[in-house]
């Protein structure tokens, strides 16, 4: 591999900002040599990055980027965490890879304004998603965890309806717990109910702040509730969001489809790698794929590893996940062969020294 160094100089020289960017104890730097495989040298405002070609490009484009960031706002420096950094280094990444898509879309076009601020896609696949939310009747978000697939949707539901689109939010999930039996609920419908929709809930309150939420539901305006209460209604002028979709069963799925009123817009999201249905029942998801396509107005949007924007170590455990899926058999032999090698080799050692210690003894 063919390694390059740059030099650059951040202007204005500035201390405290240096101190932001870099982090406690270079902490940032650090976060951008691991992800990028490079090599950073500091002295004050100059740096030396040694590395591949399009990694130090990467590199020089985020510390340049951030730093921006770290401008005084009324005497306050900004500071820099290693989330940015991620962040920014996924955002740069996709600016730079535009050209490999066949259609183009720009992440700073494709943007959703709520009161709270500006809320940009993070990655091509996200663009494309929100931009679909916004030109579709049904979208689909199809993901593994991490990827945007629900803030994105809540988020669009939200400017959508400050921009006076639709009139209210409707929220729902299956109530189906992964892997465990919750039992009896206490409470009301709405305690019962809570503890499935809580991720909802925190994706508005992120949005558009905790008293908001709580006076738009009491309005009526935002509805989160069960799937099951859907059905007998028409909803419309709302944007309509079913999340944990992989938990539906085929009738449900049909069932929450045909609850779609006039000017109502709906946002589907799920993971089908993560199904807590009964082995009996079928995902109304994976049903949906098959059956769908052919609609003109539904779109599909399939996100992958490269797009979950939560903690670098997610998209490996993604990786490790899909390597045994599509290994399994090879790794089950592996696996067992070398547990039985340690077993015996344990044996041997275990046996060896007891025998050992026996002689001695007589």
């Amino acid at each position: 591999m063919n390694l390059v160094t740059k030099e650059i100089r951040l202007q204005p020289a500035n201390n405290k900002r240096l101190i932001s960017l870099c982090g406690p104890l270079d902490d940032n730097l650090k976060q951008l040599e691991y992800q990028l495989s490079i090599t950073i040298n500091r002295y004050n405002n100059f740096f030396r990055l040694i590395g591949p070609s399009i990694s130090v490009k990467i590199a020089t484009d985020v510390l340049v980027s951030l730093y921006s960031e770290t401008e005084s706002e009324r005497g306050t420096i900004n500071d820099i965490n290693p989330e940015q950094i991620y962040l920014t280094i996924k955002k740069i990444q996709i600016l730079k890879n535009k050209l490999k898509y066949t259609k183009e879309i720009s992440n700073t076009s494709v943007r959703i304004e709520t009161k709270n601020g500006i809320i940009q896609p993070r990655t091509e696949n996200q663009a494309q998603y929100i931009a679909n939310i916004f030109n579709h009747d049904v979208t689909f978000g199809i993901g593994p965890a991490g990827t945007g697939k629900t803030y994105l949707a809540i988020a669009a539901a939200v400017d959508l309806l400050e921009r006076q689109k639709n009139k209210h939010i409707i929220l729902t999930r299956p109530a189906i717990e992964a892997g465990e039996k919750l039992g009896f609920l206490p409470g009301d419908l709405h305690q019962k109910s809570d503890p499935y929709v809580r991720p909802l809930y925190d994706a508005l309150f992120n949005i558009i702040g905790y008293e908001r939420v709580e006076k738009l539901i009491q309005k009526k305006i935002i509805e989160v509730a069960p799937l099951a209460y859907m059905r007998g209604r028409t909803l419309n002028d709302s944007v309509i969001i079913l999340d944990e979709s992989q938990n539906t069963t085929i009738t449900q799925m049909k069932m929450f489809l045909t609850r779609i009123g006039f000017r109502s817009t709906v946002i589907v999201t799920g993971d089908i790698t993560q199904i807590d249905l009964p082995s009996n029942q079928s995902s109304g998801l994976e049903h949906a794929i098959k059956v769908l396509p052919i609609i003109k107005d539904i779109s599909f949007n399939f996100f992958n590893k490269e797009d979950s924007v939560r903690h670098s170590i997610v998209t490996r455990i993604i990786d490790a996940y899909e390597a045994w899926d599509n290994n399994k058999d090879t790794l089950d032999v592996m696996n067992h062969n070398k547990y039985e090698n340690n077993c015996k080799c344990n044996y041997k050692e275990i046996n060896s020294d007891d025998y050992d210690h026996c002689n001695n003894e007589d």
